[in-house]
Parts: C-alpha cells; structure tokens; sequence
C-alpha cells in the first residue's frame, strides 16, 4: 500500500513555535515578547525579525568611540553584525556581564543589526488595530522615537524602523553592512 506523501508531510510537519502564517482573513499579527527594563514588556513584529541568535558578551568586538548603547560588533554568517543593547538606548539599565542575551537579528532596507535583550519569552498574537499611537504623555521621551504604539494589556510595541533610523547611526553607517 502507498502512502499519499502530502498527507504525511501535513501531519508530521507540526510548528511548535506557531511559525506557520496566519489565515488572511485575521486581524491578528505575531509579535515577540521580551522584557523591556525590570518590569515592562516589549514586543516586536514577528515578520520584521530575520533571527534569534544567543549571544556571548565576551565575543563582542568593542568599537571605539561609540556611544554606550552599542556593543559593538560580532561575527553573524560571515557578515560584521552590529550589537545593540536594546534596553540601555531606549532609557533602561544596561546589560549585565550576569545574563546570557540574545541577539533580535532585524533588517530595515539592507540594513542588518542585532537587538540584545536579557531574554526572548514567548510569542503573543495581538490586533495591532488596538494600538494606542505614541505619544509624549503616555512614554518617556527617551522611548517614544523607538514605538509603535501601546497594546490594551500595557505591553509596548516598538518600531524597528525607527531603531534602525535613529541618528545615532546615521552617523555610523556609512560603510557598514
């Protein structure tokens, strides 16, 4: 007897992680959940992040003269992938020598870098239709060039446009891949 192949793909071909794009006719987009600074949550869009990678602060490549936000520099498939301490530029403490980060690994117009947080936790559907634009009096000066919006539930979505934009490295681009 002969097993039809497609029906053995479908049921042995299952997305623990909920990967698999949702139906066009829902409202909901995927977003990844990690902390931002000691209590608050951020999120980012699911289909703006290339890869998730761990990274080992002791195999950074410092930059001189750059400011404290940015890591440095560090080997990503063969290419030189910025590091940037997500939480230290957007107004909360740094980074610890104490975690094991991760690298978000994000792309805006060829434009790659690596968005190091302590921890990436799960990911979360929402209705970006629910959020509430930034504005000055509901975030911190500091926060608001890099979000989207607030979600209902408090969490906060942020804009890796506006990280990836920011003139911060509009100074140190030229040059880099």
């Amino acid at each position: 007897m002969q097993t039809d192949k497609k029906s053995v793909l479908a049921v042995t071909s299952l997305d623990p992680l909920g990967l698999e794009p949702l139906p066009p006719e829902t409202k909901l987009s995927k977003l990844l959940r990690f902390p931002l600074g000691i209590q608050d949550i951020g999120l980012l869009p699911l289909e703006q992040i290339t890869e998730i990678i761990r990274v080992n602060l002791t195999e950074i490549l410092p930059v001189p003269e750059m400011p404290s936000c940015i890591l440095g520099i560090c080997n990503w498939r063969g290419e030189m992938l910025w590091l940037l301490d997500l939480n230290h530029l957007v107004g909360y403490p740094p980074l610890t020598a104490a975690v094991s980060p991760v690298a978000m690994v994000v792309t805006v117009n060829q434009y790659t870098v690596g968005l190091v947080v302590p921890q990436v936790d799960d990911i979360e559907l929402h209705d970006l239709q629910q959020l509430q634009r930034a504005s000055s009096g509901l975030f911190p000066p500091k926060l608001l060039p890099f979000v989207l919006g607030a979600l209902p539930n408090g969490s906060t979505v942020l804009d890796v446009t506006g990280i990836t934009r920011y003139p911060l490295w509009q100074i140190h681009r030229t040059g880099v891949s």
